[in-house]
């Protein structure tokens, strides 16, 4: 294979233009004038008898429109051509045909979303554990990106829907099955559902033989799309069964574009089965009712439905919730496109979600601070400056404070190898009498290391100044030490001046003040790098 070195190809020089690269091409059409293969014109002379050569734009000469254009202008019109150019002979022109076939073909805009706010609720379980480790272990981690961890898996939240008001007041209606406890937008998708998954509860068909049609068909008409027969298009019943199998199965489809595709069919074998089906009717018996009842077609049974089942099946209801996993197959197709919208764009920007999680939190006993007054992080306490001049500390905390100070990017690693260094320890190698006879010799198990009396001291040191807020120690193990309030300065008042107070370059926050604006939470996940250790959930 051939180095690319000796290819001797210059990749700056050959992307560059031409006028760039330094040389200039010869022009490989400066012998062609443009005139060949065009007879030369005569010349006008003005002798009697001599006429004038028409000219090339059709302008002037060979009499009254003799000079017009083959292709269009006057001429060209006159033998049916449209002067716009494209037209057929005919003058018409040819493009509407096509645009109207796409008119007529393209799909229908869907149905606008149900107005019903949605919103993801943390499973109280899973913050439970999630306090109970941020606790124990004293980290502080980003609140946003634990609003996307538990935005990831279905079986960390619940979806809850609630109708929003309208412009007059009202608000849509909610409408739950009782039977799967299912949510619809409308009292007939939900009575539409139950007839169809839950039939068998209610009613029970019965198939009993009736006298066949009379006459003789030939053929038959069938639908393309699901293949149910139709019937003959001249039997009385064929247009009841065309408009009831749109309803039921091609709603979204126009009734045109659906008739268009029902084809005649003339198989004897598809006719004769046909005149079997006409040749019995069913007939659905009540079930579950005082009184054996008898329906002859299906609008029966759902007038019966209506007046005897719905008031205990079918229940309106203000506020719902349905569980992670359940919300991601709902039946009800708006309610599904709602409910994944929302999704899609607090994975984005999870304010909402975010602000319910820390009530939650808050609940615990956990506490939020800001970290350059954009990313809010929740830990086990808020940070407050330690000032180990002027109060009494142990020389162990004020060596921890002093280390953390000095060296950037501190970790817990770092701070046991300098201030308790483990001592080394010589390997102990295994002697051929050790090994037993028939036996071979295993490799002994790693084991962690326990913590030696001088580490013990450093980590219970740093435990107390971690829950005191003195000590910041990040999802990522990054260590920091609450640093120094800056003054405020201090206002001019003219009956008396009061002291200047401190705040904390970390700013505290409450739970209600974490609705912050569209700019923070985009700046939350960003600035969220690396990826922190996040608690298991």
């Amino acid at each position: 294979m051939s180095n690319i070195a000796e290819l001797d190809l210059n990749l700056e020089n050959l992307f560059q233009p031409s006028w760039a690269q330094g040389k200039t091409e010869t022009n490989k059409f400066a012998k062609f004038t443009g005139n060949e293969g065009v007879k030369p014109e005569r010349s006008f002379s003005g002798k009697p008898g001599e006429r004038r050569a028409p000219r090339r734009d059709g302008a002037g000469g060979g009499g009254f429109g003799g000079g017009g254009d083959r292709r269009g202008g006057p001429g060209g019109a006159a033998r049916g051509g449209s002067k716009f150019g494209g037209g057929d002979r005919k003058g018409g022109f040819r493009g509407g045909d096509r645009r109207d076939e796409a008119r007529r073909e393209r799909p229908a805009s869907p149905a606008p979303l149900p107005e019903f706010n949605v919103a993801f609720i943390p499973e109280e379980r899973g913050v439970e554990q999630l306090a109970r480790q941020i606790k124990v272990t004293g980290r502080a981690y980003p609140l946003f990106q634990i609003a996307l961890l538990i935005l990831d898996k279905a079986e960390r939240y619940s979806v809850q829907l609630t109708p929003k008001k309208k412009a007059d007041g009202t608000t849509e209606k909610l409408f739950v099955c009782a039977l799967d406890e299912t949510p619809w937008t409308s009292e007939d998708e939900a009575v539409a559902h139950a007839l169809k998954n839950h039939f068998g509860t209610f009613y029970q068909a019965e198939r009993l033989a009736t006298e066949p049609p009379k006459g003789v068909y030939t053929f038959v008409a069938q639908c393309g799309m699901s293949g149910e027969i139709l019937g003959p298009p001249n039997y009385h019943d064929y247009q009841n069964q065309l408009r009831k199998l749109h309803t039921e199965k091609f709603a979204r489809m126009p009734f045109d574009m659906f008739k268009a595709r029902v084809k005649i069919v003339k198989d004897e074998a598809v006719v004769k089965k046909w005149v079997e089906e006409q040749s019995f009717k069913t007939e659905f018996n009540c079930l579950n009712v005082p009184e054996p009842v008898k329906l002859p077609t299906m609008e029966e049974v759902e007038k019966h439905f209506r007046a005897t089942h719905k008031d205990s099946i079918i229940k309106a209801v203000e506020t719902l919730t349905v569980a992670g996993l359940p919300s991601r197959s709902l039946r009800c197709g708006g309610l599904q496109r709602l409910i994944r919208q929302e999704w899609e764009h607090q994975k984005h920007f999870p304010l909402p979600i975010a602000t319910k999680l820390s009530q939650q939190f808050a609940q615990h006993g956990l506490q939020f601070f800001k970290v350059n007054k954009t990313v809010t992080h929740v830990s086990v306490a808020r940070p407050t400056f330690l000032d180990i001049e002027s109060n009494p500390v142990s020389d162990g905390i004020k060596r921890i404070v002093e280390f953390i100070n000095a060296t950037p990017k501190c970790s817990r690693k770092k701070l046991l190898e300098a201030l308790a260094p483990r001592p080394t320890m010589i390997p102990v190698v295994a002697t051929p009498a050790s090994v037993v006879e028939g036996e071979a010799a295993k490799p002994a198990e790693p084991k962690a290391p326990e913590a030696t009396p001088e580490q013990t001291a450093v980590l219970v040191d740093l435990h107390w100044l971690i829950h005191q807020g003195a000590v910041l120690e990040f999802a990522d193990g990054r260590m920091e030490t609450a640093k120094k309030p800056a003054p405020k300065p201090v206002k001019q008042e003219k009956k008396s001046e009061k002291p200047a107070e401190v705040v904390a370059t970390t700013e505290t926050v409450t739970p209600a003040e974490i609705a912050v604006s569209t700019e923070t939470v985009s700046a939350t996940v960003e600035t969220a790098a690396p990826a922190p250790e996040t608690p298991a959930a």
